[in-house]
């Protein structure tokens, strides 16, 4: 057998089978190129699902973690390190907010912004003890913890997981009205994806992200926007909700605020809200380690300079253009998206998402496949136009093959 073969085999034989991956074996990667064990480069147009917005093996980045590695990786929080205070005060300051909860994924994270806003209410706005409720948009997809699922309406990460949490309210993505009828006085929060990736890069229709910033106003309820794959540059902006001028009452991050190094994760919001925790009450002893927050701390300088956000939208602009041609010859039935971020709806007589992504893997591109018939495209923000020409050449090829 070849050395990929050997290596799928191996990896069947010993792990789970969670994931179905596409049949390459990585062995190296730089900047938006990966190299698997035969020695074949392949242009990546995933990027590990927004967690390597900056690239394979950046530089800064890996300079960043190596000079830590040499000092101190871990304290837990029982301690205090000198890396702490910076990296809160920084990513505060990105965002425009007051206080940072740092954790380690975004399932991590989505879990404490739900802890978060269930003790904020019964706190804060006096909900009666277990009686909050947090609504949450159909087809959304924020982790796979038990709680989380709980709340999926995908059948596949939810089905054979029950008993399931209860809480929890799910309206239609982009329905103000059913928003508005679902809300209670015991409503907590309104947690949504800014826009949907795991859906297939699904938009809100306009005035959809102002009209949830205005109903949670009226309604004391806590908009809470996961941009765990939206943020950080990806949409060509800081941050999705940008787009629509709106600023959540909190956000929850993951994926490039750790640069594709280390997992970081993060809910940041204001004194108030999260103010609510007292010691004890929630942790965790990787969540702001010195080694995440030094990679976290140059993940921030890099945005603060704004020419990757700038980046996103000049090439997302150009992807958007490009794909759009796509759409009008019968090969795409729609393309949606943002900044370098994009949903590819293929026409069925051409083959299922996964049969196209697997094309492309032989014509030395790595893309993934969702919900049947789209595909996904979110390469490293720091592609050349050069390259990213090249992927799209290798997609034309594909598609009229």
């Amino acid at each position: 057998m070849s050395a990929t073969e050997t290596a799928i085999a191996s990896a069947e034989a010993h792990s789970a089978h969670n994931y179905h991956p596409l049949p390459v074996v990585v062995a190296s990667a730089e900047g938006a190129w990966m190299t698997d064990v035969e020695g074949r480069r392949y242009l990546d147009l995933l990027a590990g699902y927004s967690a390597l917005n900056f690239g394979h093996g950046n530089r800064r980045l890996i300079d960043a973690a190596k000079a830590q590695l040499e000092r101190v990786t871990l304290t837990s929080r029982a301690f205090h390190h000198d890396r702490f205070a910076d990296f809160c005060t920084r990513l505060a300051e990105l965002c425009g907010m007051e206080m940072v909860l740092p954790m380690n994924t975004g399932a991590e994270a989505v879990e404490t912004a739900v802890k978060t806003a269930r003790k904020w209410g019964y706190r804060v706005k006096g909900v009666p003890d277990g009686m909050a409720k947090i609504i949450v948009a159909s087809d959304n997809f924020h982790g796979r913890t038990t709680t989380i699922i709980s709340f999926s309406t995908d059948p596949e990460a939810r089905a054979d997981y029950g008993p399931y949490t209860p809480g929890f309210e799910i309206v239609p993505y982009g329905d103000l009205t059913a928003l508005r009828e679902a809300m209670t006085e015991n409503t907590v929060a309104v947690l949504i994806e800014p826009i949907q990736g795991e859906a297939g890069v699904l938009v809100p229709p306009a005035g959809y992200l102002p009209g949830v910033r205005e109903l949670t106003r009226e309604r004391n309820v806590l908009f809470i926007a996961d941009e765990i794959q939206s943020g950080l540059g990806r949409t060509g902006k800081t941050f999705a909700c940008e787009h629509e001028g709106v600023v959540p009452d909190m956000y929850v991050l993951g994926k490039a605020l750790g640069g594709g190094v280390v997992p970081v994760s993060a809910v940041v919001s204001s004194a108030d809200i999260l103010g609510v925790f007292r010691p004890g009450e929630h942790g965790s002893t990787f969540g702001g380690n010195p080694l995440a927050c030094a990679v976290a701390l140059e993940v921030i300088a890099m945005l603060r300079t704004g020419e990757y956000q700038e980046r996103a939208a000049e090439l997302g602009d150009h992807l958007h253009r490009e794909l759009g041609l796509l759409a009008g010859g019968g090969a795409v039935e729609a393309v949606r998206g943002r900044g370098l971020w994009a949903g590819v709806d293929i026409a069925p007589a051409l083959g299922t998402g996964r049969q196209i992504s697997e094309r492309l893997m032989e014509e030395r591109v790595l893309v993934k496949d969702t919900h049947g018939s789209t595909i996904r495209i979110a390469p490293p923000l720091m592609i050349s136009k050069e390259d990213l020409d090249w992927g799209l050449d290798r997609l034309r090829t594909v598609l009229s093959a």
